[in-house]
């Protein structure tokens, strides 16, 4: 199929004011989002979002776990869609642009065609997933999961969050559980833009990241018992500390993902402490590891090597230890018909570019699972992202969106 003409690009200044429109619902406190999922926030944005995929002539579908479908019509009825995406929930100390830019500028890939009158064999589609993040309802990806097939409708209802609430009641109070079957829709490829949320892009001074994996991910919840007893009272000999086991343990974690370099991580985020008080031994500790491989069997020595290095920790010190894995998934390859397509598509718009392992989740790498899938980078300012501080330039910006642009109309089919 003919490629599109280097001269197809973007509108950059409406992308970029759709941006910081979106920017203005659930504001942060220091400059970036705060719209959890499932939140009146998130109800607000989708609103917007739907209201301007309306305005550019989209039909708007929604299903069962809230996840929404902008569709512009191809010329073939039989064709099945492209599909382009990402998220607009956020962390609850969120940047302006994770997920959002990959909405929006799936949205803005709408806007030039209506401008210059293109139409595709194949229709297109925008797609919102709901809860990528995971932080209110885990896992991350859960509705993109769901689709895929990874969990089920009613596993992913019951989900809890810190109040008590569950995923399906706010989805039904926010008003958009939708009526479509959860993963019916069939997809001739899916596509996803997204900053990047490291630093490597910005480093080797490169525009776009063609990004042909994305690591594996394994969350391992190790609860570390020992005995709450004074601070000031308790001998040194006669302690059970739950807190330093802990610490001994998470120094093991950095030396076994270091002995797996350069791809491997790992780390602990979530960390409770109990009882945690100023003057009182912690009894327990329960933190969840997290390593990541773009190799499963890297993966799978990380985990075993917790268990049994974890083990002799505790061990050595009187300690009980016990592991559960709570979250994971393996290393995506994604479709290479597709990254080519993002490859050639940065070539001929003369961005520079380099391949790119994704380190974190995104819904793309369960969509790979049920349609040929690729993504697009672009740099972020020190690879800063999770955190309000988080910046792209508006030039990087466009950029990923051109390369999106080119990709999904190449893969679409331009008619005419």
């Amino acid at each position: 199929m003919p490629a599109p003409g280097e001269n197809l690009k973007i509108n950059p200044d409406r992308l970029w004011d759709s941006l910081m429109e979106m920017a203005k619902i659930g504001p942060g406190v220091a400059g970036g989002n705060n719209r959890q999922t499932l939140t009146d926030e998130d109800a607000e944005g989708r609103a917007l979002f739907q209201k301007w995929c309306e305005d550019a002539g989209c039909t708007m579908g929604l299903d069962q776990m809230g996840n929404m479908f902008a569709r512009r019509e191809g010329t073939d009825p039989e064709a099945l869609p492209v599909y382009v995406g990402s998220h607009l929930d956020t962390q609850p100390t969120g940047g302006k642009y994770d997920g959002v830019l990959g909405v929006l500028g799936g949205l803005e890939i709408i806007h030039t065609l209506n401008d210059l009158g293109i139409k595709t064999k194949h229709p297109i589609v925008v797609t919102n997933f709901t809860n990528e993040e995971g932080t209110r309802y885990a896992p991350a990806m859960l509705s993109s999961g769901v689709f895929a097939g990874i969990h089920t409708q009613d596993w992913a209802y019951a989900r809890v969050d810190a109040a008590g609430k569950t995923f399906g009641d706010e989805l039904t109070r926010i008003g958009w559980r939708g009526e479509e079957e959860v993963g019916a829709r069939k997809m001739h490829a899916f596509f996803e833009l997204h900053i990047e949320q490291g630093p490597i892009l910005e480093i080797e001074g490169r525009d776009i990241g063609v990004v042909t994996h994305g690591q594996g991910l394994s969350w391992t919840q190790v609860t570390v018992t020992g005995k709450d007893s004074h601070t000031g009272s308790t001998p040194m000999p006669m302690r059970r500390n739950a807190g330093l086991g802990m610490a001994r343990i998470l120094e093991k974690v950095d030396e076994i993902a270091w002995s797996h370099k350069p791809h491997a991580v790992g780390a602990a985020g979530h960390i409770d402490v109990y009882p945690n008080s100023r003057n009182v031994i912690p009894g327990k500790v329960v933190f969840t590891v997290d390593f990541r491989s773009p190799e499963l069997n890297v993966i799978e020595d990380m985990e075993a090597r917790l268990r049994v290095e974890g083990q002799k920790i505790a061990d050595d010190m009187g300690l009980e230890v016990a592991f559960e894995k709570v979250g994971g998934f393996d290393p995506v390859a994604f479709d290479a018909g597709c990254v080519a397509a993002v490859r050639a598509a940065a070539e001929r718009l003369g961005y520079s570019h380099m391949d790119l392992i994704s380190g974190a989740g995104h819904d793309a790498c369960w969509i790979n699972r049920v349609a040929p899938t690729a993504m697009v980078m672009c740099p972020c300012v020190d690879g800063l992202s999770h955190n309000e501080a988080e910046e792209i330039s508006k030039d990087w910006a466009m950029a990923g969106a051109d390369v999106l642009l080119h990709a999904v109309v190449e893969t679409a089919e331009v008619v005419g």
